[in-house]
């Protein structure tokens, strides 16, 4: 809620901003049944969005879906936006042109604190950021669908030397949205009350990131969950969560398959793939929306922040 002054009243009159949502699909291109999620939920459910690993394994896979799904009447079909992956990951440029950016096998480091320290403190690692996020834009390019976002695996994009990079090189790109990883603890406490749910230590890297992407005149989501129940975004705890979105706009990202096969069992061994599906496609979801009166929408309809 918000309080605007009365002109000519000498008082406050409150003010309560319409809530939307935004319903976000990471990790498309990661594995076939991811893809295969993605696409049933964009059709059959209420997915806004989804956001693609460029160098994946099933990235052509999951483009070629997109396609498919564009000209459905909701929403103008998927919208797809880039996934930047700095970490746990693979890159687009080769691992000889990267240097200590990658591992022996050619792979991004996937510990996040040793992976920041690092970029920060690594001689030349600024170039070779810059390189490989510059050649994961290009890649996405070339797939000719819309740039409808950015974000960053494990929201890497906190990250200042990233965040930095991120907003000078998406500007050649038409970039014009990015998540803001703002996760209220309010919300979930009063979703789940017998829960325990603790500010994250990374505030002044979230209150860093909303200020840079204002400056830079970008567009971006007021808050976000899926963060402390990665992987467990199920029916049960939509549902509880959906009456406690704050007003504004809220993105819920999930981690939808249609099966945990091996590939995903290695890599996201306590993900509840399916049961994020059945979520995403659940009648009861649906109709809740509906009732209490929240908009869902995409990243594409939000002004530019300048």
């Amino acid at each position: 809620m918000q309080l605007s002054h009365t002109v000519g009243r000498g008082g406050f009159e409150l003010k309560i901003s319409p809530r939307r949502l935004i319903v976000c699909a990471d990790d498309f291109g990661r594995d076939v049944a991811i893809n295969e999620a993605v696409e049933t939920a964009c059709r059959d459910g209420v997915l806004s969005c989804a956001s693609l690993m460029v160098a994946a394994p099933a990235a052509a896979d999951a483009v070629a879906r997109a396609i498919r799904l564009r000209g459905l009447r909701r929403l103008d079909g998927l919208r797809v936006g880039l996934h930047l992956v700095l970490i746990g990951g693979s890159p687009v440029l080769p691992a000889a042109e990267l240097g200590s950016l990658v591992r022996r096998d050619g792979r991004f480091d996937g510990n996040p604190v040793r992976a920041g320290l690092r970029y920060f403190l690594a001689p030349g690692m600024r170039g070779r950021l810059a390189a490989e996020i510059r050649a994961q834009f290009e890649a996405f390019r070339a797939t000719g669908l819309a740039l409808d976002h950015v974000n960053a695996h494990q929201h890497m994009h906190l990250h200042p030397t990233i965040a930095r990079l991120l907003v000078e090189i998406g500007s050649d790109y038409g970039m014009r949205a990015v998540r803001l990883p703002a996760e209220p603890v309010a919300a979930l406490r009063l979703a789940f009350p017998g829960e325990r749910y603790k500010a994250p230590l990374y505030r002044p890297a979230i209150a860093g990131l909303r200020r840079r992407l204002g400056r830079a005149g970008l567009a971006m989501n007021d808050h976000v969950f899926g963060i402390a129940w990665s992987g467990a975004m199920t029916e049960h705890r939509v549902l509880a969560l959906l009456p406690h979105l704050p007003p504004g706009v809220s993105e819920i990202y999930f981690h939808p398959a249609t099966e945990t096969n091996a590939a995903l069992a290695e890599g996201m061994p306590s993900y509840r793939h399916a049961e994020e599906l059945a979520a995403l496609v659940s009648p009861a979801v649906r109709r809740r929306i509906a009732e209490l009166g929240i908009s869902l929408i995409g990243y594409g309809d939000l002004a530019p922040a300048g």
